[in-house]
Order: structure tokens, then sequence, then C-alpha cells
């Protein structure tokens, strides 16, 4: 095929330096740690166990009103969502999305004062992973509309007026949809084209956005757009709620996609539409702190899902695998098939624990859960996906084959391969694995960039870095020995985790290595300086140890709150167990692998592939890509496509 030359610059797209888009990341964060973190203290190498255990739990009112949504949420998705249907059709139908709001699941997040139902996170997390499990892409369709938009930054950032005016209607009638992506923006938002020009008592939004999850749907929209710096406007990136329907708003594609396939996710094009400065949310310029501070306990949501996902692939791996002989006896009851098994079983386990303590922290409010959160949303995303792929293995080729086709020739109609499909996206969703480990390894590090950051700065002067390396003799002074002796190294240490099986080993060897972890940090600190975070490499290894660590503390704690409540407590010890020395597992490879591995020869093939070294290995093949840019044009101005968008009513 013949070749297309790239994509134009826009000339209304940001040009920023690399060390530019850092800054503006970072002015985004939230800056300083009100509240305790467990999963902070833990990259530190302090176990706080103290802040898990006890496990918090709801109040009884709370509880009581969530279970009591729970059960007509399930009838409902017993007798009103068909998921082959919404799989065939590649659409919700609209009498489904009618009940859904009928029955309030639109306001599930929202206060009973606008209309809502008021439930907790963890319960707002057991409804999506309940109604995700009948229909992912209704998860997703409700986790869009409620954990990233309207209603969330609204309850966080929104004036009294916008809470009184929009959430009544997210809570019953309106579908609401999150914009910030744009097609050559992913993960660089410094680069935001979208603008939003004040005039008088309005701002004029032009620009273009991609991927609007609910987008194609949706009657209230938050756009992210960037307000030019003027007379009396600070500028910068900033929040706005549009009303879907204004003139200039069109809905120029709905996407489609390997899996969710029922999802109204689509291109949106702004073209001189016109926005009342009182739908700004918070401030000018504060727009991507509002989007990160929503993402806090917003990405709760998909781990949520994610737990569901993990449940029913157990179901149906438990029921085939007993009724599938192969030589004589179960295939569960052969050991290639029954670790795969295993693996399913506790990895689930673990990682309920993981979402229902963070969000039973995010309800209590005592301690600060970015962290926790984030780990949730990257450590299930990946977790899920194995599950899936496991199931798929364990069904072998019928978990290849689509659940119409089995149903055809007369078997269950097991959609393990949708299910593969479906949970593909979560990787990418929310900030991609690769972007949550650099997103979490800032945060882990903000200890130590607060004290010797400038000593790292090439830019600092020498006052500057003489005063931080002062500073940072004092906080190392202090900080570093602690690192050498712990609890861990007590046999007796942790010893209210031992009932018939013994947990409380784990908990030592969590307390061990997270002090090994620290002084990994700490070494790749004092070893590569400014340039550690070039090392993303080591920085997603550092991550994905913190994330085993906290699992494995995640799941020992709930397995002594279900031991203390008489629910099922042997075998939540069982699986504890099995989850907790699997991951060790895992955690000693990693370890082996922050100073064993091919990253720097990995980087020398990387520049050979771009210059063309290797255009040799490319030879053999034909590429079936269609002609057309990487990249779609997206320069500001009127719509020259019909309008999909499709309100539901």
């Amino acid at each position: 095929m013949s070749a297309t030359p790239e994509t134009p610059p826009s000339p209304s797209r940001p040009t920023v330096t690399e060390r530019e888009a850092r800054q503006v990341a970072e002015a985004a964060r939230e800056q300083d740690w009100r509240k305790p973190s467990f999963a902070k203290e833990l990259f530190l190498g302090r176990f706080r166990l103290d802040l898990i255990h006890p496990h918090p739990l709801p109040a009884d009112e709370h509880a009581q009103r969530g279970e009591e949504f729970l059960a007509k949420l399930r009838d409902f998705c017993e007798t009103k969502i068909d998921g082959a249907l919404i799989e065939r059709e590649a659409r919700i139908p609209d009498e489904v999305v009618t009940g859904l709001k009928e029955l309030g699941a639109f306001g599930m997040k929202i206060d009973t004062k606008y209309g809502g139902l008021g439930l907790t996170q963890v319960y707002y997390n057991k409804a999506l992973a309940l109604v995700g499990s009948a229909s992912p892409a209704i998860g997703a369709l409700l986790s869009a509309h409620q954990s990233i938009g309207v209603p969330q930054p609204l309850k966080l950032f929104g004036t009294q007026e916008q809470k009184e005016t929009f959430l009544p209607r997210c809570a019953r009638t309106d579908i609401s949809a999150f914009l910030l992506t744009e097609p050559d923006v992913g993960s660089d938002p410094a680069r935001l084209a979208t603008t939003a020009v004040p005039e008088g008592d309005d701002y004029v939004l032009d620009g273009v956005k991609l991927w609007t999850t609910n987008g194609v749907v949706a009657d209230l929209l938050v756009v992210m757009a960037r307000v030019p710096k003027s007379e009396g406007h600070r500028g910068g990136i900033t929040a706005f709620v549009v009303e879907a329907a204004s003139e200039g708003v069109t809905v120029e594609n709905r996407n489609a996609f390997m899996g969710l396939r029922g999802l109204e996710n689509g291109v949106t094009r702004f073209h001189r539409v016109r926005v009342p400065a009182s739908h700004r949310i918070g401030e000018e310029g504060q727009g991507l702190k509002i989007a990160l501070t929503t993402l806090n306990t917003g990405r709760l949501s998909l781990p949520a899902m994610c737990v569901g996902a993990g449940k029913w692939c157990l179901k149906i791996a438990r029921e085939w695998s007993a009724a599938r002989e192969q030589w004589g006896k179960p295939v569960a009851l052969h050991e290639a098939v029954g670790s795969k098994i295993a693996f399913i079983a506790a990895t689930t386990f673990a990682l309920e624990a993981v979402v229902d303590l963070s969000s039973q922290m995010a309800d209590e409010d005592r301690n600060d859960i970015r962290i926790e959160a984030a780990l949730a949303k990257l450590y299930g995303s990946e977790m899920a996906w194995l599950m899936a792929d496991e199931l798929v293995q364990i069904r072998g080729g019928r978990g290849f084959e689509t659940a119409d086709s089995l149903r055809a020739r007369g078997e269950r109609a097991v959609p393990a391969e949708q299910m593969l499909r479906d949970l593909r996206i979560n990787r990418i969703f929310e900030g991609s694995t690769e972007i949550m480990h650099l997103l979490i390894a800032r945060e882990a590090v903000d200890a130590h960039l607060s004290v010797a950051g400038d000593l790292i700065d090439p830019e600092k002067s020498l006052p500057d870095k003489a005063r931080a390396g002062a500073n940072a003799g004092v906080f190392y002074a202090k900080w570093l020995p602690r690192l050498v002796a712990g609890p861990g190294q007590l046999p007796g240490s942790y010893g209210g985790f031992k009932h018939g099986v013994d947990l409380s080993g784990h908990l030592r060897y969590v307390e061990r290595t997270s002090r090994k972890l620290a002084r990994s940090t700490f070494y790749a600190m004092s070893r590569w300086q400014g340039r550690m975070e070039t090392k993303q490499g080591f920085l997603g290894r550092i991550v994905d140890i913190g994330a085993e660590l906290f699992a494995m503390s995640a799941a020992c704690v709930r397995a002594e709150l279900l031991r203390g409540r008489g629910e099922n407590g042997r075998e939540a010890y069982q699986l504890a167990d099995a989850f907790c020395r699997q991951a060790r597992i895992r955690v000693e490879e990693l370890f082996d692998r922050l100073w064993t591995n091919t990253d720097d020869i990995d980087r020398k093939v990387v520049r050979g592939v771009l210059s063309g070294t290797y255009t040799w290995l490319e030879h053999g093949v034909v590429d079936p890509s269609g002609d057309g840019p990487w990249i779609a044009a997206a320069a500001p101005g009127p719509s020259t496509r019909d309008n999909a968008h499709r309100p539901i009513r």
C-alpha cells in the first residue's frame, strides 16, 4: 500500500518541551499529604498496619441502604439485561438505560438531597461489580457517568448553585461524560488544543475530543479546555460543564472497539460553542487538578468491575473443570490446570480485599488514598486480564469460541473470549499501566523529592543545592537507620494473624520487604539522581513490588475480618495464605529484575528500530492496514459530518 504523509501539526496545538510538560503535570498534583497513607508509608519502608487493621467497616445504616439497592439491582440484572444481545447488536437497548434511570442507578453516588441514592464508595463498587458481570458495557456506562462524569467533580469542586442545577438531572434523567483526550493528546495534557476563549459572560469552546465514553448519548459533558491568559484571566486548562445539545457540539463518530461493544464512545467536535461562565468548575487553570482529584476515588470503579470479572472467571473455571474429564479424572485435578484455578481463586480474594479496603478508607476519609486507589486500578486491571486469559486456557478451544457459536451447537454459551476482550481496555482506561507506574512512582518518592529534589535539579543554584543538602542530611539521618531492622525480623510479630493457618509470617515478610523496597529506591536515587525519572523500567518494577505488598496486606487483614465475624474465616485464611505465597514469588522475581535486566540493550534496540536498522526483519509480509494518517487531523472549525448524538429519553 502507498505511504501516507504524516498529519501536519495543528496550528492551535501548543508546542511544549519535555520539561514544560512535566511542570504542567507536577502543578496539577496534590502537593501536600495532610492525612496518613498506608501505601505511601509502605514505599518509605514503614509498615503501618495500624492504618488498615482492624479493617474499617461501613456504618449499619449505610450497609442496609446498600444491601437493599443491591437486591433490586440484582433482580434487574437477572430479568432485564441481556448481555448477549448487547454484544450482538453493539448497543445497550434504550429501555434498559431507562430502567436503570428509574432504578436510581445513575444516582448511586449522588447525595439523597439531590435525588440520588447516596451510596457509599463500598456499595457503589459492589453495584458496579454486579451490573458489570451482566454487561461490562453497562458497567462502563454507569462508571463513566458517576466516577469521572459531571457528578464527581461537582461534588468535590462545584458551587452550591451548580450542584442544585446539575446533580438532580444526573441522578435521574441525564447521562454525563468526561472529555479530556484529543486525537494527538493522551497522557500529555500540556499539549491540549481545545480552547475556551472568554467573551463577555461566556466562554467560547473550539476543538475536538477523542474517545468520549458516553459522549454519543450524553446530555451533559465535563470538558477540559485551555483558557488563553489575558487581562483578568489567569488562563490555563479549565473544566466546564457543557450541555451536549448546545449549538456547535457535534458527535462526529461512534467508535467501535475490540471489546465493550455496547460502549457509546465517540469523537466530539466543538465549534464556537458558548458556555456560561457559571458553568466553569473551579477556577481557571484548575482543570487538571480537578481531573486528578476526581480520579483519586474515581479509579476505584474500574478494579471493582475487575473483581466481578474474577468472581465470574472462578465460577466458570470451577463448574467447567469439574465437568470436563481428561485421562480418567476432572481436568481440575490435573496440576497444570489446578494451578490456574488456584491463581484465579486466590487473586480474586486478594483483589476484592484491595478494592473493599481502599473503598472503605475513601468513605471514612481518614486516610489519603491517592496511591491506594492508583495501585488498585493498576493491580486490578493487570490481574483481571491474567485471570481471564487463564480461564480461556482452561476452557481450551471452547474458550476461543464465541458464546453464540457454542449456543448454536447446543453447548452452554459461556462468553470467555468476550470477557478477555472486554477486560483488555482496563489496562489503558483512566491511565495506562505505563502511566500508572510513573504516577505512582512519583507519589512514592515524594518524600525524597521534597527534601532532596533541589540536589538533583540541574537548574537549581549552588545556594539552593546547599540548603537542600542540609535538609536531606537531617531527613536521611533519621530515616535510613530505621530501614535496618523492624518487627518483620521478630518471630512473634503479628501473632494475632495465626488461626489454624499462619498469616503472621506473610505480614513479617511485608514489613521486611517494604524496608528492602525503600532501600532499593534510595540506592537508585543516589546512583541515577536526575536521570531517575528516565528509568521507567526500574520504576515500574518498584511500583509492582509495592502493589503486591499492598495486596498481601489487604488479603491478610480481610481474612482476619472474616474470621472475626464468623464468615468463612477458615477458608479466607486459606485463600490469603495461597495468595501471599504466590505473591512472594512474584516479588522476589521483581527484585531480581531491578538490577538484572535488559533495559540498556533494549534502549539500543529501540534506537535501531527507529533509525531503520532492522527494516530487513520486516520483509516477507504484507501490511493489511488501510491508507490514512496515523493521527486524524483535528483542526478547529465547523463540522462537516452528520451529528451522531443520540440522547436517550
